[in-house]
């Protein structure tokens, strides 16, 4: 039976992605060795993380005057590096979720922090509008999309202090003005590669504002001046993000991505909109084109184990709601087909016939 994965992170990925890192990993570029226990300063290794730079760049247009960088760690240790590297008073975030609390709470340890809006008084289910993002912050913080609630920001915001964003879940899924930005960042395993890298695209004169001193490994200059090589970078995650980045420039690139995302979206969403037992947790102009988050109408909640297991029964992997809103949670990143989706809706098609 064919499975299809809905997980939200560690998630899908390209079937040729994954078999070209394992591929990697048994001889990478004929040398006789591993992926996994070559030096990453080996001369054959160098042109990944140049090759993967450059095509983040080439994908997402990124302008002059920019750095991507791959580092470890994951999103959480970013919610400390930032403010590390940008707070030197105050700064304001848009608090829409989990993530965003944990970013905020992360950034009290520097300074003042301002939540200019929260969605909290709604679980969550709504992004916020007509905030005022204080002129005298020292930048302005953003989730752009939120894989718990299953809502997203989907434009570029326009802010009078530097704004930075966590696109964890959501990068290369659009296009983005990576102008309006002094800093995005993610953990990969979502949308890039598998886990273990993180990828940090940072506008390299917003740095070295701060008078605090700054830890080495946490200086994002330290990274810059070296290449992401200033210590032992994740070298398969690098690897398999090149990979990945290949793949959605062979497909396309971001254009064609942003357009199957909301191919996907449409069929999902309009079969929980349709369907009687079903009915979405986010609200409708906040909807995640990632992350397509529902729940069992109340007169139905008693069905919600029978479903997972009859989703399940029928190849539906990870469809089960995170653990702090329940339901069910179909993560829609860009190697997920049509198919996929398709399946979906006619499994819960099925379970409506069935009751």
């Amino acid at each position: 039976m064919k499975k299809y994965n809905f997980n939200a992170g560690p998630s899908i990925l390209p079937r040729e992605v994954i078999e070209q890192t394992a591929a990697a990993c048994l001889d990478f570029d004929n040398s006789g060795l591993s992926l996994m226990e070559i030096s990453h300063r080996a001369k054959n290794f160098q042109p990944v993380v140049d090759e993967a730079e450059a095509l983040f760049k080439e994908l997402l247009d990124i302008p002059e005057g920019y750095k991507v960088l791959f580092l470890g760690g994951g999103a959480s240790l970013e919610f400390c590096m930032v403010p590390f590297n940008f707070l030197e008073k105050k700064a304001a975030y848009l608090n829409t979720g989990v993530w965003a609390t944990k970013a905020m709470k992360e950034a009290k340890l520097f300074g003042e922090v301002v939540e200019v809006a929260s969605s909290k008084d709604k679980n969550f289910t709504y992004i916020p509008k007509d905030f005022t993002i204080p002129t005298d912050a020292d930048y302005f913080h953003i989730t752009s999309n939120n894989t718990i609630y299953g809502t997203e920001i989907r434009k570029d915001i326009d802010s009078p202090v530097p704004l930075i964003a966590d696109m964890s879940s959501d990068i290369l899924s659009r296009p983005v003005d990576v102008s309006k930005y002094a800093m995005i960042y993610g953990g990969a395993q979502k949308n890039l590669s598998m886990a273990g890298v993180t990828f940090v695209i940072v506008k390299e004169d917003a740095l070295g504002k701060v008078s605090r001193q700054i830890p080495t490994m946490l200086d994002y200059r330290t990274h810059v001046k070296k290449g992401s090589m200033f210590n032992t970078p994740p070298v398969v995650p690098i690897y398999s993000a090149l990979m990945n980045l290949r793949y959605i420039k062979a497909h396309g690139g971001v254009e064609a991505m942003d357009k199957l995302a909301k191919q996907r979206a449409e069929i999902v969403y309009g079969e929980i909109d349709r369907n009687k037992l079903f009915v979405g947790t986010a609200e409708e102009d906040s909807r995640s084109l990632m992350n397509l988050t529902f729940v069992l109408k109340p007169e139905y909640q008693d069905l919600q184990d029978e479903f997972m297991a009859f989703a399940t029964e029928k190849g539906m992997v990870g469809v089960k709601g995170h653990r702090d809103v329940g339901g069910f949670r179909a993560s829609c990143y860009n190697a997920m087909s049509i198919e996929g989706c398709e399946a979906l809706v006619a499994c819960m098609k099925e379970f409506e016939a069935k009751h």
